[in-house]
C-alpha cells in the first residue's frame, strides 16, 4: 500500500486530494495530514507541524504555501521520501532549495498537474517556433478570487517555455496600462483575471497579420490536479534522487 503525507490537506486543493483517494482501491491511502489549519471531518489525522508527525509514510504530496517549503524539504530530506511539490508561488531561491533537496530524493515539482497543461504546453512551443517574429504573444489567465498568485504558475510556465524556443530576446510585460506607448514586439504579455470560482484557464494568443491563432485549456474540476498529483507520485516512488516534471511522465 501507498501511505500518503498530505501536505496542506486542509485547502482547496487538500480537499480534492482527500475525495480523489477515496474513490480509489485500498493500495493508496493517505495516513496522514499536515495543515496550519483545523479541519476535524477530515479521514484522518491532522498535525501542524511536520516536527509532530509522527506517522510514517512512504510520499509527500505538498499543496500548501511557499513559506511551509523548508520544512517540507527538511522532513522529506530527513527521511528519505519522495515528494510532490505543487504549490505554486515560488521565488528564484525556493527553486534553489528544491534542486538541491532533489540531490538526495526524488521531487516532482510542477505549476499544473494536468496532463492536457502539459500538452498545451508543447503545443505552445511549437507553434512560437513556427511562427516566429511575425506574431505577438499574448497569455491570459483566469482563476477563482481566493487565488493568491498572479499571474499563475501555469501561465509562467507558458511563458518560459515560449521564451526559452523564441530567437530574438522576449520580456514579460505584466503592466502594460501604466504605459501610453505602442506595443514593443519583444513583449510576451501575461494577464491575469480573478473572479467567482473558475478553476482554471489558460489562453495563448497568436496574433500576426490578418490572422489569430489561440490555444486555450479549462479546468473543469480541480480532481484533475489531484488525479494528476496522485499520478505524479506514484511515478516518483519507482524513480532515483532528481528533480522530475510533467514532461517526465509524457515520455513514458
Amino acid at each position: 500500500m501507498t501511505r500518503i503525507i498530505l501536505n496542506g490537506c486542509c485547502g482547496n486543493m487538500g480537499a480534492a486530494i482527500t475525495r480523489v483517494v477515496s474513490k480509489l482501491d485500498d493500495d493508496i491511502k493517505i495516513v496522514a495530514g499536515v495543515d496550519t489549519n483545523d479541519y476535524p471531518t477530515l479521514p484522518y489525522p491532522v498535525f501542524a507541524k511536520f516536527s509532530e508527525l509522527n506517522i510514517k509514510g512512504d510520499l509527500i504530496i505538498d499543496f500548501s504555501n511557499p513559506a511551509a517549503l523548508s520544512s517540507v524539504l527538511d522532513y522529506s530530506v530527513s527521511e528519505k521520501m519522495p515528494v510532490v511539490i505543487a504549490t505554486t508561488g515560488f521565488s528564484d531561491s525556493h527553486f534553489e532549495k528544491i534542486k538541491a533537496a532533489s540531490k538526495v530524493i526524488p521531487i516532482f515539482n510542477s505549476a499544473n498537474m494536468s496532463l492536457g497543461i502539459s500538452l498545451l504546453v508543447e503545443l505552445s512551443k511549437m507553434s512560437a517556433k513556427v511562427l516566429g517574429k511575425d506574431f505577438d504573444i499574448e497569455i491570459v489567465e483566469a482563476h477563482h478570487n481566493q487565488k493568491l498568485d498572479a499571474p499563475s504558475g501555469t501561465a509562467l510556465l507558458i511563458a518560459d517555455a515560449i521564451k526559452n524556443v523564441t530567437e530574438d530576446e522576449k520580456y514579460y510585460e505584466y503592466n502594460r496600462h501604466i504605459k501610453r506607448e505602442k506595443r514593443n514586439p519583444k513583449e510576451i504579455g501575461v494577464h491575469s483575471v480573478r473572479a467567482g470560482t473558475i478553476v482554471g484557464e489558460h489562453h495563448i494568443i497568436f496574433g500576426g497579420l490578418d490572422e489569430v491563432i489561440t490555444l486555450s485549456h479549462s479546468a473543469l474540476s480541480k480532481d484533475i490536479f489531484a488525479q494528476g498529483a496522485i499520478n505524479a507520485g506514484l511515478f516518483l516512488l519507482k524513480q532515483k534522487s532528481g528533480l522530475y516534471s510533467m514532461k517526465d511522465i509524457v515520455k513514458q
